[in-house]
C-alpha cells in the first residue's frame, strides 16, 4: 500500500475556514500516531511544539499555530487541539486496510494565511515520512 492525500475540501462560514483532508498512510495506526501527539513527530512534518501534555485538557503550543489545550484525547485514534484565536487542528485515524490507515483532518481557523495547497504539501511530507 503506498500513501495518498485526497483532494481536500474547505467551507467558509463568516470568518471561520474549515479545511477537511483524508490522507491515507502506508502504517498502523499505532505507527502513526506519534506524528501527530510528539513534539519530533509534528517537527517532522508540520512545526515544532513547544509545548504539548498528552491528555485531555492539557496545554499545546504549536509554533506558528498558537496556543490552546487538548480538547479531545483517544488514544492511537484522535487528538484535537483547540487554540485560544478559536483555531481548531483535529487528527482522526482509521484503520484502512490490513496494514494502512486513513488519516481524517480538520483545520479549523479564522481569517486569511491558510491554504488548501499548503495543508497537501504538508500532508505529502507526512506521506513521504510514513512510508
Amino acid at each position: 500500500m503506498t500513501g495518498s492525500v485526497e483532494q481536500g475540501t474547505s467551507q467558509t462560514h463568516g470568518n471561520t475556514h474549515i479545511l477537511h483532508f483524508l490522507v491515507r498512510l502506508p502504517r498502523s495506526m499505532e505507527a502513526v500516531w506519534p506524528a501527530f501527539v510528539t513534539p519530533e513527530g509534528l517537527a517532522a512534518w508540520l512545526t515544532p511544539a513547544d509545548v504539548l501534555e498528552h491528555r485531555l485538557g492539557g496545554a499545546v503550543s504549536l509554533r506558528g499555530v498558537g496556543s490552546g489545550q487538548v480538547t479531545a484525547w483517544d488514544v492511537d485514534r484522535v487528538a484535537e487541539y483547540t487554540f485560544e484565536d478559536g483555531g481548531r487542528l483535529r487528527f482522526h485515524l482509521e484503520r484502512d486496510g490490513d496494514a494502512g490507515c486513513a488519516l481524517r483532518f480538520t483545520r479549523e481557523f479564522r481569517g486569511d494565511g491558510e491554504s488548501e495547497a499548503t495543508w497537501r504539501t504538508r500532508f505529502e511530507r507526512l506521506v513521504e515520512s510514513a512510508g
